[in-house]
Order: C-alpha cells, then structure tokens, then sequence
C-alpha cells in the first residue's frame, strides 16, 4: 500500500506519520518511510536547492516545478516502485497533490504542466492520501516555533491560503482517495481517524 500526507506547514503530518509507521511496525508489516522533495540521496540534493533561501537569484516557478519532478522520478524508481514491488507499505511525506497545491494553486501554474508530467513521469499514485487541514495562522506558528523557516515557509499567509485551497480541490474531486483530516484535533484523534480510513480499505 502506498500511503502519502499532505497539508500545509505545521498541520502535524511528521507525526501522524511516526505513529503510524510505529503501528504498520507492531504489526509485523515491512514499512518504508520517506519523504518529498527527497527520499534519495540525489532527490535530497534537490530538495536543499528547493528549500534553500540563499539563492543569488529568484527560482522561476517552471524552474521550481521541474526540479520537483526531477526528485519525484528518482524517488519512485529507487524507492517507492521497488519497495511496493517487494510488498511493502510506503508512507511519504507529500507527493505529486503537494505539486497542484503549491505549483498550480499557489504560485498559478497551468495545471495541464502538471498533468503532463504526471502523465509522463508519475507510475504510481497513492492508494490513500490524508490531507491534514488546519487554519493557516495555526501552522505557521508551529512552523516558526521549530526553528529557521525554509523558502517555503517564509511565503505570506495569502499563498498558504491558495495552497489550502488546492487541497480542498483534490480532496473535492478525489474523495475516494484524498481523506480529509482535522488536525485541529489532539494528535492521537488524528491518529485514529487515519486508522478508521485505512480499515474501511481491508
């Protein structure tokens, strides 16, 4: 099973992740966890360049783009495609809704960039995606409280807010597979209704 986790910055999505793959362990199950943009020690090269916020010049949003797809497919051919091959559970930390969210909805891409290359470079979706929603102004206080922000990060409220909204569009036309989760809640009650989700697929 390929399970992935999207959301804003500071929704809890590190743990939701750690707890569940702390149960798939309990249960004996072989679990892989990783994460996007990243996962493999080159895709982890260009996550520093898409985080790092010492460039000399501004990253160009088509630039931002591809560099993300340019991680996305090493990670899926070393990584996530072997590890399900071999019959084991991925859980990853953002993936290709990340791309729509932030890229199309937040920065204004055309989405029909983002389909070709999905069409192209993208084997694999999820099984199940859990977006975890909670009001910007939330996030990003737990954002700032963990330390330096990335470039990401340090966007205005206004671009989180129109990444959000990518969010709810996924899950709008994706219900059976894109779970929304109010990370609101308490971590464990997060933790539980992810599992509730993923028993209604046994």
């Amino acid at each position: 099973m390929f399970i992935s986790f999207e959301g804003t910055e500071g929704v809890g999505k590190t743990t939701l992740i750690q707890k569940l793959h702390q149960h798939f362990q309990q249960k004996g199950i072989d679990v892989v966890l990783t994460r996007e943009p990243g996962g493999t020690p080159l895709a982890e090269q260009i996550r520093s360049l898409l985080l790092s916020v010492n460039h000399d010049e501004k990253m160009a949003n088509d630039t931002e783009l591809l560099l993300m797809y340019a991680a996305r497919a090493q990670h899926l051919e070393n990584v996530i495609i072997p590890a399900l091959n071999a019959g084991k559970v991925v859980l990853c930390d953002r993936f290709s809704d990340s791309s729509f969210a932030y890229q199309c909805a937040g920065r204004g891409l055309s989405p029909e960039k983002l389909q070709l290359l999905n069409q192209n470079f993208v084997s694999k979706m999820p099984d199940i995606t859990f977006w975890l929603d909670a009001p910007i102004e939330l996030g990003m206080t737990r954002a700032r409280e963990r330390g330096a922000l990335d470039r990401f990060e340090q966007e205005k409220v206004s671009f989180f807010e129109k990444v959000r909204s990518g969010f709810e569009h996924i899950q709008q036309n994706e219900p059976q597979r894109m779970k929304r989760l109010d990370a609101t809640q308490l971590p464990e009650k997060v933790f539980t209704d992810a599992l509730s989700h993923l028993q209604s697929l046994d």
